[in-house]
Formats: structure tokens, sequence, C-alpha cells
């Protein structure tokens, strides 16, 4: 492991701790060259094929789904810290299934599930990417929905 602060490859692990709801390991380390203290997580590699409507196929990717979040969240007083921990909640539900292939839609709708619980702005602009929506109507639908 890399420090991020120096880029020395000798570092040497503090502390390490089990994350049930993730099914990752914490670990806590420090950079034997400057110092630097750091923490990385270690995640399971099993892959979740994701569906997506065009037919095509493609791992799970939570990077993907936390640049998607980090949109419908822009400008709201939500911390990173709850994104991350909603998109550890799906992934844990994905990996409970005995499934190892998802649809996208699939995807979406756990994401909205979440988000009408954290934030109703949020959601309707995950809503309005997601279900793209064809017309002013199809959005006052789903703004109807809200209330």
């Amino acid at each position: 492991m890399r420090c991020p602060k120096c880029g020395g490859g000798d570092t040497r692990v503090i502390d390490s701790r089990t994350q049930e709801v993730t099914n990752a390991i914490k670990r806590r380390r420090e950079c034997r060259a400057c110092g630097y203290r750091f923490t990385t997580f270690e995640r399971c590699e099993d892959p979740i094929e994701v569906l997506k409507s065009d037919g095509t196929t493609q791992p799970f990717d939570r990077n993907k789904l936390l640049v998607g979040l980090m949109r419908a969240t822009s400008k709201r007083d939500i911390d990173l810290s709850v994104l991350n921990g909603l998109i550890d909640d799906i992934e844990h539900e994905l990996r409970g299934r005995t499934l190892t292939a998802v649809t996208s839609h699939d995807i979406g709708d756990m994401v909205l599930k979440r988000l009408e619980k954290i934030d109703k702005v949020a959601y309707i602009r995950f809503a309005s990417v997601y279900r793209d929506f064809k017309d002013i109507e199809e959005f006052l639908e789903e703004l109807d929905k809200l209330r």
C-alpha cells in the first residue's frame, strides 16, 4: 500500500476492524517514511453483475452510484458518509441475494426507496434522471406521489 502523502511503499497496519454491514475490513495504516496515518478498506471482490436496459451487463460499481447520488444531492445538506452508508446498505442487500445478477432498474428502485427517507429534493432529482420523464406531466405525477 502506497502512502497517499509521500508515495512511500512501506506502510504498517496499526489497527484492523471488520465492518459487519459492508462485509469489509477497515485498516488504519502508518507510513514508515513520513509517519502519515491513513485508513484503507478491503472489500470482497465477489462480482455483482448489473443487467442494463440495453441488454448489456457490467459489474456493479459503487463509484458510479456515488457519482449519481452526489449529483442528486448537490447543494443539499447531506454528508458524504450518508451517501456511502446508503450504497453500503444497497450492496449488503444485493450480496444477501442468491442471484449474482441484478437489473439496473432494481438498483434504481433501491436508491429511490432510500433517498425518499433522506431528502425529497434529492429523490426527485434522482428520479428525473432514472425514470427519464418524457414531459412535465410525468414529473408532476411523481411529485404527487411524494405528497
